[in-house]
């Protein structure tokens, strides 16, 4: 009655239908049913609506009780939860999600919506393709703590009947293998090929379409005989079935999921499977997956015999780099050289157990960037000291070629600290100017040196300028030398006796 008398208020101010639900936060469909009637028999609707009892009236405060713990739940996680939980499965989903929203408009419980976009792919033929992707997501722990999971989700593209595997820590080269045979059990049989995103664990890099795998998936390859397509970088298409997995396993499984054991985690996995994830009819091919998988799967390849994985496998790890230039494992923190982390580059590193030893490699093929022991606890930071070493500034250098121009090194010392301390913002262009007179004097510039020192002339544009001073000098007394003729070169002027001289200033006659 209070939304109604809201309602015709609103319509009295002049409020048309889409602006009242939009500000009343409900259905349009309810605002035009409400203004239809008048005061009388909106009254005895609201008493009929009051008697009339609904299927899920008995778990009301139940399905409150999630709305209000988890507002984002979506109506098809409670009908997943009221199959689990309790066992009532003669209900249909849609008046779940019915009478979801109408808990939600009763108790203003607003339900976030976050939207992605997909587009369409091509069907692929019968037993020809899977797709195969990773996911991850936190979960509140029995004990109220939050624990990060982590797992892989297969699709058959023709029937989308699902397989997913959880582990609760990142996987490995050899956790992935094992996956894929649990897959192929769980299927049935082997598709021709296999899809893929780029990944650390599968390919060292596309090489412009060629594909390199890594040594221990590529045996495993080659076991199984299936082909192999790599999505380029940012390509959710390519994999569009299987992101849909990923969304669907994050949404209506794992969310607000209490884990208490891995275990139990994946069992529950698989019964969820059985009663959702391949069950519920697929919303783009309006067929149930475990329908069309029994058609499916008769055209899937065979696997053959069990194999054992465990003589051949790589134990590799892959973690991110992280911007101080560290990989965690296993709550500790190790170092790599600095410069390793790139701005918008990939920054993920493979790691190795060898022995007692953390092996660090950019790729599992590939140079070995840190070796550290492993360390025993928890919180501690493993640092080789070689990685702290950065490169050299641009006024380094600069400051390094300056020294190597002059022969007398305690003098160069002494003219790059004058000229820091009275050029201490102009550094590098003071040193520009010594280079570039360097270059085009360079047999004078020990001499203009030591002028710079005895005038204590501290400047760069000093330095050369008594350079250009001492090659204009130089270039002068060359150019001025007199050219004497080969056969005067011998010839010596005459030479008088002293006595001579002393006549003439006596005021003799010299004959």
């Amino acid at each position: 009655m209070k939304l109604y008398v809201e309602m015709k208020a609103l319509q009295d101010l002049g409020f048309s239908k889409s602006r009242i639900a939009k500000k009343m936060n409900v259905s349009r469909g309810r605002v035009s049913a409400y203004l239809k009637m008048d005061y009388e028999e909106f009254k005895e609707f609201e008493a009929a609506f009051g008697n009339r009892r609904k299927k899920l009236d008995p778990y009301r405060e139940q399905i409150l009780g999630w709305l209000q713990e988890h507002p984002d739940l979506s109506g098809a996680q409670v009908f997943d939860w009221i199959q689990e939980r309790l066992a009532m499965t003669d209900v249909q989903e849609n008046t779940v999600r019915n009478y979801v929203n109408e808990l939600r408009e009763t108790y203003h419980i607003p339900k976030a919506i976050q939207r992605r976009e997909y587009s369409a792919v091509p069907e692929t033929r019968i037993g020809q393709q899977a797709q195969v992707d990773f996911g991850q997501t936190v979960a509140k722990t029995t004990g109220g703590e939050s624990r990060r999971l982590y797992f892989i989700a297969f699709v058959l593209s023709h029937s989308r009947y699902k397989y997913v595997e959880w582990l609760d820590r990142p996987f490995r080269t050899a956790d992935m293998v094992q996956c894929h045979e649990n897959a192929f059990r769980y299927f049935g049989g082997m598709p021709s090929e296999m899809v893929y995103d780029q990944d650390a664990l599968l390919s060292v890099s596309e090489n412009a379409g060629d594909l390199v795998l890594t040594s221990a998936f590529s045996r495993y390859h080659k076991t199984r005989g299936f082909s192999i397509y790599l999505c380029r970088k940012s390509d959710p298409e390519s994999k569009g079935k299987v992101e849909q997995v990923v969304k669907f396993v994050k949404n209506n499984f794992s969310k607000n999921r209490v884990f208490s054991t891995i275990a139990d985690w994946n069992g529950a996995t698989i019964a969820w499977l059985a009663r959702t994830g391949n069950h519920k009819v697929h919303h783009n091919t309006k067929k149930r997956p475990v329908e069309v998988h029994a058609l499916e799967k008769p055209h899937l390849r065979r696997v053959s015999g069990t194999y054992i994985f465990e003589k051949v496998l790589e134990s590799s790890i892959t973690r991110n780099i992280q911007k101080d230039n560290v990989i965690r494992y296993d709550g500790n923190r190790y170092s790599v050289p600095r410069g390793t982390y790139r701005t918008g580059e990939r920054n993920q590193a493979v790691v190795r157990i060898e022995g007692d030893r953390l092996c660090i490699c950019l790729e599992a093929t590939g140079e070995v960037l840190a070796h550290h022991a492993v360390a025993r606890g928890k919180g501690i930071l493993v640092s080789d000291p070689s990685h702290h070493a950065r490169e050299a500034t641009r006024k380094e250098r600069m400051a390094a070629e300056v020294r190597e121009i002059f022969s007398d090194r305690e003098m160069a010392a002494w003219f790059l600290e004058s000229l820091e301390a009275k050029y201490p913002r102009h550094l590098i262009d003071q040193m520009t100017v010594v280079l570039r007179t360097a270059t085009l004097h360079p047999q004078h510039c020990d001499e203009a040196l030591a002028e710079v020192r005895r005038l204590n002339l501290v400047s760069g544009n000093d330095f050369r300028d008594i350079a250009v001073h001492l090659a204009t000098v130089a270039g002068k007394k060359t150019t001025l030398l007199p050219q004497v003729n080969e056969k005067y070169k011998t010839l010596k002027a005459p030479e008088r006796k002293q006595d001579v001289y002393v006549e003439l200033l006596k005021g003799g006659m010299v004959r």
